[in-house]
């Protein structure tokens, strides 16, 4: 089959950028997205050009490094893919694809379609941790878990911060990564000693990192490649109104203006 592209060409973060059109022909339906950036790769290669730059690390949608808007949506037309897990068989012979970096302030353009999302990493390293030495690995049964509490954990730990939601709110939300990763401590025994100055840590370090605040639209939950719930959004509501009314009670004042709209 063939293919038409038309690719986010830029050189840097301060360079200027444009669409470039490319035609990449002999594809096999089989082949993913990744792979076709690859053979078109290996041909500007040849060519003496500068090949595209994009960014991968596992291709088995578990890393979440992959990340690019495909003719607008974030990972592409097909529910809860990757972008590597995205086969040419979902497009159409002759069909023009448009590839585009991930546009928002806090991920900004470090080359074509590489985006830096270290503000992810900022936000965790605040506080999406558990702090206290536990020792080795305790044996799995010493702690009950319900079943139901364990599962809503696991759903949320399966946030992969690919950054789709971020991507797709028209105020570059994070509030569905945080949320996601909030809940995935604060559901289980390990995390609850730690869960109030977690999440006021997680969302003050969002705020500064220029992410905007939930439109309620829930375009996250639909882009998300994990299905990750919009629910988890309530739940960090939840821990930032109880962490917050608990500084209050002690005559502590709030941590962060900015804050305020989570609560």
């Amino acid at each position: 089959m063939t293919l038409h592209l038309l690719v986010w060409r830029q050189a840097g973060r301060d360079a200027p950028g444009k669409m470039v059109p490319y035609t990449v022909r002999s594809l096999s339906p089989d082949m993913s997205l990744l792979e076709l950036l690859d053979v078109l790769n290996e041909d500007l290669i040849a060519r003496s050009e500068d090949p595209i730059a994009f960014d991968y690390d596992c291709r088995e949608g578990i890393c979440g490094s992959c990340g690019i808007m495909i003719n607008g949506v974030p990972h592409g037309p097909v529910p809860s893919t990757t972008a590597c897990q995205l086969f040419l068989r979902h497009f159409k012979d002759g069909e023009t694809i448009t590839l585009e970096p991930w546009r928002a302030r806090a991920f900004p353009v470090i080359k074509d379609l590489v985006v830096n999302r270290s503000a992810f990493d900022r936000i965790m390293a605040a506080g999406g941790y558990i702090s206290v030495d536990a020792g080795s690995a305790p044996e799995a049964n010493v702690i009950a878990i319900p079943k139901g509490v364990a599962d809503a954990a696991m759903d949320a730990a399966a946030c992969i911060g690919c950054g789709a939601c971020v991507a797709v709110c028209k105020n570059a939300s994070a509030v569905l990564f945080v949320g996601a990763k909030i809940a995935h401590l604060a559901l289980l025994p390990q995390g609850a000693p730690e869960r109030a100055q977690r999440v006021v840590a997680m969302v003050e370090q969002m705020e500064k990192e220029a992410f905007g605040t939930c439109s309620n639209e829930d375009q996250c939950q639909a882009v998300c490649p994990k299905d990750i719930s919009v629910a988890h959004i309530a739940l960090l509501n939840r821990e930032y109104a109880r962490a917050i009314l608990k500084r209050v009670g002690r005559g502590r004042p709030r941590p962060h203006p900015l804050a305020a709209p989570y609560v």
